[in-house]
């Protein structure tokens, strides 16, 4: 897994949690237990009354054992959030890949 990250450092990345936060941000290190550290990252919150909100994190650490999947993201907007919550895989070419922790 550890090598399939070093192609993604210095690129954008969306991050889901197991909680089903996605989080996005520009990918800038990762250790062993799949740490992420994401710089310029914002969580996006989706809300069937009021679209998706943007809440602005900055520099952002997220916690290897709170991964739940992890995708680099051309920065398209995703509509449906429970589509994006339970897919491993996002169409959309080259631009939008997921990788699967397990």
């Amino acid at each position: 897994m550890t090598s399939a990250l070093e192609n993604y450092i210095n690129r954008t990345v969306a991050v889901i949690t197991s909680d089903g936060r996605m989080i996005v941000g520009t990918l800038k290190g990762f250790d062993q237990t799949i740490n992420l550290i994401l710089d310029e990252s914002h969580e996006r919150v989706f809300s069937s009354s009021q679209g998706v909100e943007q809440v602005v994190l900055g520099l952002y650490i997220v916690r290897g054992d709170n991964v739940e999947s992890k995708a680099r993201s051309s920065i398209k907007k995703f509509e449906d959030r429970e589509d994006m919550k339970y897919s491993r895989k996002v169409s959309g070419g080259p631009k939008s890949r997921w990788i699967s922790r397990g």
